[in-house]
């Protein structure tokens, strides 16, 4: 029997790593100006907010779980991950043998039960242990911290981690129409739903995307380590800045969906994502940037000197040269020829993005061994942030 000590040199010695990634966008991508086409126009005129914020986050076209000619769901969010799940098994993986499946969202489609369960029942694999992950675009790398710690732990020798979002399915117009009806009823004139709902219907698309975890390199090309996965939230200092299913009070507390009335829930649009604009762009730099950052370089955990790619998952194109200021203030200059990114073709897909980003760059063959790579993922439900390091083995 293994001494407690002994136990410690296993775990110490252990390595986990990142040997497949998949990505799955549903449909055709979809350009600016067909947005509204897919989603439906709110009211009796297209959005006024419409072109001022697609110039401002610099996204060219995105994909929907939306058949364009139906208007028809086409994908549920499971499925989407799902899907990504079985592009894993066409580039060699045997999903019948997942040890651990866990999966992060934003939104599941349905309130239980959760929905790594739901990802499980659509892939019809043999019993696993499934875990599901729940927040905003953290969701997707907490999904993989658990699994990347379960391993490391000796718990399993695999696993598969996804973030998924069908954000599609609350962004149609029909959604609004209750809303926009009672304030044309009030207001007596044409309604418009509000910045802080419009804002988001042309910033979030759908996607999925999943990694395959194991205890060992990939032995027909490159691998990444996982070195390390930090995460920090800062709730307990700052109002919360994107919600849905909850209203928001003037004193900054939400009041949550069960509150209000069926009634209200219609009139208000409760369950649509709704982001408090001026808060975002006040603190999201400070709180998701450069005060983590501050922290890493003083613990030593990262030079940015050694940083050979940095893929930023950065909501809008608004925030690029944003954020580079604030790796700058946190004495962590990563120069831009070193980023990485598809915002601009692949859209914002909250707790997927990074997946989509990472797939793309691992399976480009741009990667040479030996080479570090430094994620961002922000998140700005209540300001938390997370970077994860990795190494091309």
């Amino acid at each position: 029997m293994k001494s407690l000590q002994e136990d410690s040199r296993v775990t110490m010695s252990r390595q986990v790593y990142i040997t497949h990634i998949a990505a799955f966008l549903p449909n055709d991508p979809v350009g600016n100006e067909a947005i509204e086409s897919v989603l439906g126009q709110i009211g009796e005129r297209p959005s006024r907010a419409r072109k001022l914020i697609l110039r401002s986050n610099q996204i060219q076209s995105r994909y929907y779980a939306i058949d364009p000619e139906t208007g028809k769901t086409t994908h549920s969010n499971a499925e989407l991950a799902a899907e990504a799940i079985r592009t894993l098994g066409k580039q060699g993986c045997n999903i019948n043998s997942i040890e651990l499946l866990a999966c992060g969202t934003t939104l599941p489609d349905q309130l239980m039960p959760n929905h790594a369960l739901m990802v499980h029942g659509e892939l019809g694999i043999p019993p696993c242990e499934a875990i599901a992950t729940a927040g905003i675009c953290l969701s997707g790398v907490m999904s993989l911290k658990y699994g990347y710690l379960s391993i490391l732990a000796g718990q399993t020798k695999n696993c598969v981690a996804t973030g998924s979002e069908n954000v599609s399915a609350i962004m149609r117009s029909s959604n609004f129409s209750e809303e926009t009806l009672s304030q044309a009823e009030l207001l007596a004139k044409p309604p418009e739903i509000t910045f802080e709902k419009d804002f988001l219907r042309w910033m979030l698309s759908d996607g999925a995307g999943a990694v395959w975890l194991s205890d060992t390199p990939n032995d027909a090309g490159n691998s990444l380590q996982i070195d390390w996965i930090f995460q920090r939230s800062y709730a307990g200092e700052l109002d919360t800045c994107m919600y849905a299913g909850a209203g928001k009070n003037e004193d900054g507390s939400l009041k949550g969906w069960r509150e209000y009335t069926p009634q209200e829930w219609l009139e208000q649009s409760i369950f649509a994502i709704k982001q408090d604009v001026k808060l975002l762009n006040d603190k999201i730099i400070e709180y998701t940037v450069t005060k983590p950052l501050q922290e890493l370089v003083t613990q030593g955990k990262l030079d940015p000197g050694t940083i050979d790619w940095f893929l930023p998952h950065y909501s809008s194109g608004f925030f690029r040269d944003k954020v580079h200021k604030g790796i700058q203030v946190a004495g962590c200059d990563i120069p831009q020829e070193k980023w990485f990114t598809n915002l601009s073709s692949k859209g914002n897909t909250g707790s997927a993005s990074i997946y989509i980003i990472l797939e793309e760059l691992f399976n480009s063959g741009r990667l040479k061994k030996g080479e570090t790579v430094l994620c961002y993922i922000p998140e700005s439900g209540r300001f938390s942030t997370a970077f994860m390091h990795l190494t091309v083995k």
